[in-house]
């Protein structure tokens, strides 16, 4: 009796945690709002520790950022073509340059310097120790870099197609979108930063039909651990079990790039998508690590 009974409250429990759905999310009355326009394309979407919006327009090699009226304004310009941008626990914002194929830390006056050099660089992810990893196409590997240039970067996962990547709020485990499969990779992060397993944790993605992949690409989490993906199909949600909670729509027709959680109390969800930013205010929070770990 003892045993059965134990199978039934795990049973429920494990329901429980999945019975994630978008109402728990989205707010009827927020739908997408637009945020910027005139741009060419849009990527990497990052906020500082007051929830401010950094973003890139990736041909002309601008990075805007939002002023206190919540316009883009015009934060740095020079030829690296950014497409990725995250805020690291020193309150550098740093970023992959796509063309320069480097790693580079930004002041807060718009001014950078170089980290690191790689074959090829896409996405991002700062860890709260400064260790960066970065998605290299090119190679078909996922890199790790010291934020203080201590030691030469280190591939640490290899033999797909990476591009979007986002730690849980723990760090301990780290996701990896993959650009020829509709799956998403996670790995186990070990202490010295290196990576373990890359399981397809999380249950298959949705694709369009007929096509073999989702156009799966920058990803956020909330603080209910759910993890969010940006798809041709619009927002991808996923639970903490690793279940497809459902799909937020896309706000235009345009590619969407990226996601991620910003405003003052970090229940925005702004995305990039082709020449636009949109926004929309939703029931989670999703707090950076910057905060989570500020007291480290």
């Amino acid at each position: 009796m003892k045993t059965h009974m134990a199978a039934i409250i795990l049973l429920s429990s494990v329901i429980h945690a999945q019975d994630m759905p978008l109402s728990q999310v989205l707010q009827d009355d927020s739908p997408w709002t637009l945020v910027a326009e005139g741009l060419n394309f849009t990527e990497a979407p990052a906020v500082d520790r007051n929830g401010r919006l950094y973003f890139s327009d990736v041909p002309t090699g601008r990075i805007f950022r939002l002023n206190a009226d919540h316009k883009p304004e015009l934060f740095a310009e020079n030829d690296g073509r950014t497409s990725g941008l995250m805020f690291g626990q020193d309150g550098l914002l740093y970023a992959c340059h796509y063309r320069t194929r480097i790693v580079a830390a930004y002041q807060q006056n718009g001014e950078f310097k170089q980290v690191a050099a790689l074959p090829s660089v896409n996405d991002l992810v700062v860890a709260a120790n400064g260790l960066i990893y970065v998605t290299d196409p090119k190679s078909q590997a996922v890199w790790l870099v010291d934020s203080k240039g201590s030691w030469a970067p280190r591939k640490v996962a290899e033999g797909f197609k990476p591009n979007g990547i986002i730690l849980w709020q723990d760090e301990g485990t780290l996701v990896v979108t993959d650009g020829a499969q509709p799956v998403l990779r996670t790995f186990r992060v070990e202490t010295d930063g290196s990576l373990k397993y890359g399981d397809t944790y999380y249950s298959p993605m949705q694709t369009p039909f007929g096509e073999p992949v989702s156009q799966s690409d920058g990803m956020t989490v909330d603080e209910k651990h759910r993890l969010y993906v940006a798809t041709s199909l619009g927002v991808q949600m996923f639970d903490p079990t690793g279940r497809l909670g459902g799909t937020i729509s896309a706000p235009q027709r345009g590619f969407l790039s990226n996601v991620v959680f910003g405003g003052k109390d970090f229940k925005t969800l702004y995305a990039t998508s082709a020449d636009k930013v949109f926004a929309r205010r939703v029931k989670p929070a999703g707090p950076p690590s910057i905060l989570r770990y500020q007291n480290q």
